[in-house]
């Protein structure tokens, strides 16, 4: 199916709660004879009714045409999946820019919360020109190729202010200078006036013993659908639906107990501002 080549988005998500809702509320037909009845695999409507593969308008008029919908109906949910289909910077990427950047700033940009777990590195949302540039270069990136990725990023943190934003960085990442000493302090800076920007930062003592340490995510929330977690891996992020990403529930609340107050995170970035000379 043509539908399967790209990485899912927000929209797949909204999509598939409102046909397999369809499905199972308003017909009696199985996934199994549904399926038989567009000419798809089980597996694929399975995938498409989850989310977790990329849809076209197409392919809802042929859905909705098969559940027998009313025409007016089905014209509505058909014009707002074509309506939807194209929203941001990220369905027009930038050459040499994974696709994973884009589909990450298409979850961000439909969230009403996120939540930043960072484990050595100042996340990306956060992050300065020179200390992005020093951190890609360093993971073997091109320069050419790490300025188209540093414009994707840079357009990615113009999601702040416009979403309810808390980054929890290990204390350990305040110390790992990417770009040198001027560009490590002008980092630090940048988290401490993050807080008048109206942005969260809040640093987890890297004395603390905990298990939550062992990777970086970004936990999403969305008026009308379940959480999402993108778990940062090489090259990319795995994404984490329903009962998955509920499991990061808890441990946003365990870093909420665990980290200094916005206030106390404040007064140790200052001091570490003042010990870089």
């Amino acid at each position: 199916m043509g539908g399967d080549r790209r990485q899912p988005r927000p929209r797949n998500r909204r999509i598939r709660a409102r046909l397999r809702a369809i499905r199972r509320q308003r017909t009696d037909i199985s996934l199994e004879a549904a399926a038989a009845l567009l000419g798809w695999s089980p597996s694929t409507l399975s995938r498409t009714e989850n989310g977790i593969r990329e849809i076209t308008s197409e392919e809802v008029a042929t859905i909705v045409t098969t559940y027998k919908l009313p025409a007016a109906e089905r014209a509505e949910i058909i014009q707002d999946a074509r309506a939807d289909h194209s929203s941001g910077w990220w369905d027009r990427p930038l050459p040499g820019v994974p696709e994973e950047m884009g589909v990450l700033a298409s979850y961000a940009a439909e969230a009403n919360s996120l939540t930043n777990w960072a484990v050595m590195l100042i996340p990306g949302l956060l992050q300065i020109e020179p200390y992005a540039m020093a951190l890609m270069i360093s993971d073997g990136i091109r320069e050419e190729d790490a300025q188209l990725r540093w414009v994707a990023r840079k357009r990615r943190q113009r999601i702040l202010g416009n979403v309810d934003y808390t980054a929890y960085i290990h204390e350990a990442a305040l110390y790992v200078p990417f770009g040198g000493r001027d560009t490590h302090r002008e980092q630090l800076r940048h988290l401490v006036g993050a807080r008048e920007r109206g942005i969260g930062v809040r640093i987890v003592p890297r004395r603390l013993p905990y298990g939550v340490i062992s990777h970086s995510w970004l936990y999403m929330t969305f008026p009308n659908t379940s959480p999402v977690v993108n778990v940062e891996v090489a090259e990319g992020g795995v994404y984490l639906f329903d009962d998955q990403a509920k499991l990061y529930t808890a441990r946003v609340e365990l870093l909420n107990r665990l980290a200094l107050s916005s206030m106390e995170s404040s007064t140790l970035l200052r001091s570490l501002v003042k010990e870089i000379r």
